[in-house]
């Protein structure tokens, strides 16, 4: 069939532009696809990035430090049950030897009693007031332990017991260790505190970890803290 010259001539027109069109989105798909293409690993580095940035701003400092205050205060507790295991062969051996020593005998037993029954709430860290009993209680056995064993001074053959003598060294090395593990807590229990009390660790607290709070430690008792009374006459 002869086409006039006009029809051809717009025939030929719309095979030009629509592949015109079809060359145009195979390359807009092209670019699309290309741009896909590096916009992934662009992505992941901005990810990588950005844990990079939040570890160096600090993102994970407060749970790192809170867990090592719970970690220090895990050996507390351990060395205060070392202590409160070794008073019952104790106070059997001194009574061997010191049956009329009956009221601190009392003492000691009665406080370690208090001290194990102690119920330790699951928030006394953060309880200051749970702690402060617990502190009491703890500072009760070893007042009563002290007195306990400055009366041995008046039993040479109790001091000469090898069973006294063996128990009388342990419970010096779990004093030793009970003075070291509050130490060690009390500097975990401060660097924690600081952390949530200063920048940029106080931002973390206010958002991700508004829960966090500051965690109790020990006090010295005001008659600890008084300087001793020397009396030359």
């Amino acid at each position: 069939m002869l086409v006039s010259a006009p029809v051809a001539v717009l025939i030929f027109s719309c095979t030009v532009t629509s592949n015109a069109y079809v060359s145009r989105d195979r390359s807009c798909w092209g670019m699309s696809m290309a741009a896909i293409a590096v916009r992934r690993p662009l992505a992941a580095l901005v990810v990588v990035f950005s844990a990079m940035f939040l570890s160096a701003c600090g993102i994970n400092t407060i749970p790192t430090y809170e867990e090592q205050a719970k970690a220090a205060w895990s050996e507390v507790l351990n060395q205060y049950q070392r202590r409160a295991d070794l008073i019952p062969n104790l106070v059997a051996t001194v009574k061997g030897y010191a049956t009329q020593e009956e009221k601190v005998l009392t003492e000691v037993t009665d406080a370690r009693a208090k001290a194990t029954q102690f119920q330790i709430p699951p928030d006394i860290l953060t309880n200051p007031d749970a702690f402060q009993k617990f502190q009491a209680a703890q500072g009760e056995v070893g007042s009563a332990l002290s007195r306990l064993i400055s009366i041995t001074e008046n039993y040479p053959d109790l001091k000469s017991n090898q069973n006294f003598l063996a128990l009388q060294s342990q419970l010096e090395g779990t004093e030793n260790r009970i003075a070291v593990a509050r130490r060690d807590y009390i500097e975990a229990v401060r660097v924690y505190n600081t952390e949530l009390a200063t920048f940029p660790g106080r931002l973390w607290a206010m958002t991700l970890y508004s829960g966090k709070k500051p965690m109790a430690t020990f006090t010295i008792d005001e008659q600890n803290m008084q300087a001793p009374q020397v009396n030359f006459n």
